[in-house]
């Protein structure tokens, strides 16, 4: 199968944005320059990784990131592993990448507080889909680290929309939505665009790769992924199926049942199992002490 253009694929889902679509006052978060700097080397298919080891040892925070992660438990490492061009030999320049942008984003959204959101809820909530992700991609044979990362980062943006609209917000958050209506579809009949592409549109801007900006664009088409002949097949789907499960905003009141149609639809969906997996891995990170 032909991987997909995800440069397409992006350019197409924002083709009908002119401009930025967030308020020109909104106060965003500030990722370290190394790591848009690593992102556009990254991006070279003949970059050295020593150079991009360089890079990142400019940021003390991201160097500390990236050794702790791959020197937790979860890894299985039996040596510590001490530099960062040697962590990024043993992850990959990709999967080195996608770790960076997440634990940039979750650092810098973590910093700030939020009128609507309580920020250690909402990055929970971000983990356990995240996990739910990556064990689709598992199933389905795609890219589970990309799916992973994604669903980190699918709604990264929320706090701090929220803290600028909070009056919409509220009234979102206050009505009994029982005609089924999701954030994505108030947020569009408010102002012609919701999180997902106003997420997008920033991680364009830092240079973040196009297959990881996708996963955040269609995160919530749902299910209607999955006939998509582009992407129906790849850790786009897998972050939208993820994107279903409930969260502390209630952002697609039905989005269960139609995990349960789908575990009726599809058996080796395995719904129930596939929770079980989420939750055991939840429980051994808590042990752990690793998100």
């Amino acid at each position: 199968m032909e991987s997909p253009n995800w440069t397409e694929i992006r350019q197409a889902k924002l083709a009908d944005l002119h401009g930025s679509v967030l308020p020109p006052d909104l106060k965003l978060p500030i990722l370290p320059q190394a790591l848009t700097e690593f992102s556009e080397k990254a991006a070279d298919p003949n970059v050295n990784p020593k150079i991009l080891g360089q890079i990142v040892e400019r940021d003390a925070g991201l160097t500390c990131e990236l050794l702790r992660n791959i020197n937790s438990a979860a890894t299985g490492l039996r040596c510590q592993v001490s530099s960062v061009t040697q962590a990024i030999n043993l992850l990959g320049i990709r999967n080195t990448g996608l770790l960076l942008a997440t634990t940039a984003v979750k650092s810098a959204m973590s910093a700030r507080s939020s009128k609507l959101i309580n920020l250690q809820i909402f990055w929970n909530t971000n983990f356990e889909r995240a996990l739910f992700a990556r064990d689709m991609a598992r199933t389905m044979k795609v890219d589970e680290e990309l799916a992973f990362a994604g669903a980190m980062l699918q709604d990264f943006l929320l706090p701090v929309l929220t803290n600028e609209l909070v009056d919409c917000y509220v009234n979102f958050a206050s009505q009994d939505r029982k005609d089924g209506l999701t954030l994505s579809q108030f947020e569009h009949a408010e102002w012609g665009w919701d999180h997902a592409l106003a997420t997008g549109q920033l991680m364009v801007d830092w240079k973040f790769p196009d297959d990881l900006v996708c996963c955040v664009l269609y995160h919530h088409n749902g299910l209607d992924v999955l006939s998509n002949p582009q992407i129906g097949r790849s850790a786009v789907a897998a972050v939208a199926i993820a994107g279903l499960l409930p969260d502390f905003f209630h952002q697609v009141p039905q989005g269960l049942d139609r995990l349960i149609k789908l575990d009726t639809a599809w058996p080796a969906f395995q719904l129930a199992e596939r929770l079980q997996r989420v939750a055991d891995e939840l429980l051994k990170s808590d042990r752990t002490g690793g998100a």
